[in-house]
């Protein structure tokens, strides 16, 4: 019994899928408080696998995001979960 040799989308397909997939998760994004937390990971996930990663210069999105986040201080969690 012989096995059919799996078949392989083309370059063409490929690159339509990724700009589909892409352009969905962006108009997602863009929905700013109708967006969900599935979303948000879908998108930052995408960008992992994709090797997009981006600089916080100052006042940029990235930089506006990184000031709201808070500071985490790895010793204080390390008391709290060890006592």
């Amino acid at each position: 019994m012989t096995q059919e040799p799996k078949l392989k989308g083309t370059e063409e397909q490929f690159n339509e899928l990724h700009s589909a997939v892409t352009s969905e998760l962006v108009k997602r994004v863009r929905k700013g408080e109708d967006c969900s937390t599935a979303d948000l990971k879908a998108a930052i996930e995408w960008l992992h696998k994709n090797n997009i990663s981006g600089v916080a210069v100052e006042g940029n999105n990235l930089d506006q995001l990184r000031k709201v986040i808070p500071m985490v201080d790895y010793e204080d969690i390390r008391k709290r979960v060890n006592g």
